[in-house]
């Protein structure tokens, strides 16, 4: 069984916005005279299991791997499993593609952008698609959050055309306060599927004290304490702002785990009408039998009654069932749910196969994966 952990909402502002209202900017402000004794991170790390490295919290899953590519007789068997995505949502898939197969209904609105065209036709783009600011801009082939970014205005977005190194997808800010990972499947032959993971967000927030700089907040919450690197690097000296005692201020508004975002498990708003909802929206995506929504929608009563739905992204083969990252999961129950959804991955796999679709060769998937990290080391050699 699930847990089903509690979530809170609040209100807050944009770190963007508060900084344009604050006068309290960059202000040097003494050391709290009662700092509490704070974990090492090396201790916060070894602890808390989301923490740990990709690598390392996979590693216990490579029997299950190995099995199912004994049953399946091949080592890439994950690439037969969505036959309307390119190696089936493993990797190296295009997010426009995707999304254009998705009921224009239940999705954010979008459009591929090329960065080799210029700024007026980019202008004419927004112009005939109605896009207005703010919006995202996310990399059509990309995954973790990597290069997704909000954008302000047409200057900022000028600049991320101006180092794009290929293809880009722009949405806009979707505002609705719910946001959620919802994991989908069904086995081929079968016409329904399940829900079988639902995702909660709590974004990365701090909360003033009238004192703390934005830096020290951060400071103080192991979870924001290995974010501040990256939030310094985008703020330079505007970290040193101090907030107001009890102001909220959203410092991440991209909902990435490793971007500050936590993950709750929100398996309790499984039922028969969210299953309704799910089949119902992949009813016409032939081919497509596991991977998991990433949406907004503006309540959960809406979420049952399948309205007011934007679906921002959809994931494939690779799909986490992101609840296992919530610590209130349990790290023996994250396992015995990702046992289930590899498993539930090979029988998909092992079906399509019987029925003629073949995965993809291991030396195509070595060479697309070592591409892609060329390319990852290269781009960060040269920022």
């Amino acid at each position: 069984m699930f847990t089903e952990p509690m979530t809170e909402s609040r209100e807050t502002e944009t770190l963007q916005v508060w900084l344009n209202q604050s006068k309290l900017q960059n202000r040097e402000v003494p050391p709290d005279s009662k700092q509490r004794f704070q974990a090492p991170d090396w201790w916060v790390r070894l602890v808390n299991y989301e923490y740990w490295p990709f690598w390392l919290f996979y590693l216990p899953m490579v029997p299950v791997w190995l099995w199912q590519s004994i049953r399946n007789r091949s080592l890439t068997w994950f690439t037969a499993t969505n036959q309307n995505i390119e190696y089936g949502g493993f990797f190296g898939e295009s997010k426009m593609g995707i999304l254009n197969q998705i009921p224009s209904e239940y999705k954010a609105a979008c459009v591929s952008i090329h960065p080799s065209i210029s700024e007026e036709v980019l202008h004419q783009i927004l112009d005939n698609e109605k896009l207005s600011f703010p919006m995202v801009a996310k990399p059509n082939v990309g995954e973790r959050g990597n290069q997704v970014a909000k954008l302000e205005s047409f200057e900022q977005l000028r600049q991320y055309h101006t180092v794009a190194d290929g293809p880009y997808i722009l949405q806009p800010f979707i505002t609705e306060p719910v946001e959620l990972g919802v994991l989908f499947v069904r086995l081929p032959g079968e016409k329904t599927g399940r829900v079988t993971s639902v995702t909660g967000k709590e974004f990365m927030t701090v909360t003033g004290d009238g004192l703390s700089t934005v830096e020290e907040l951060m400071a103080k919450n192991p979870r924001f304490r290995f974010q501040i690197p990256a939030v310094k690097k985008r703020l330079g000296d505007d970290i040193r702002a101090v907030p107001l005692k009890g102001q909220n201020v959203l410092l991440e508004p991209i909902g990435n785990h490793c971007r500050g975002t936590r993950f709750i498990n929100r398996n309790d708003l499984i039922c028969d009408e969210l299953n309704q909802v799910f089949n119902h929206i992949t009813k016409d995506m032939d081919g497509f039998y596991f991977g998991r929504f990433d949406l907004k929608v503006r309540s959960e009563n809406d979420l049952f009654k399948g309205r007011h739905i934007f679906i921002l992204e959809l994931n494939g083969a690779s799909s986490e069932p992101g609840h296992v990252y919530d610590q209130k999961t349990g790290l023996i129950q994250a396992y015995k749910d990702l046992i289930w959804h590899w498993n539930a991955l090979g029988e998909i796999a092992r079906r399509n196969q019987k029925a003629g679709i073949q995965p993809a060769s291991a030396s195509e998937i070595v060479t697309l994966i070592r591409q892609h990290f060329t390319n990852t080391s290269s781009k960060q050699n040269h920022e």
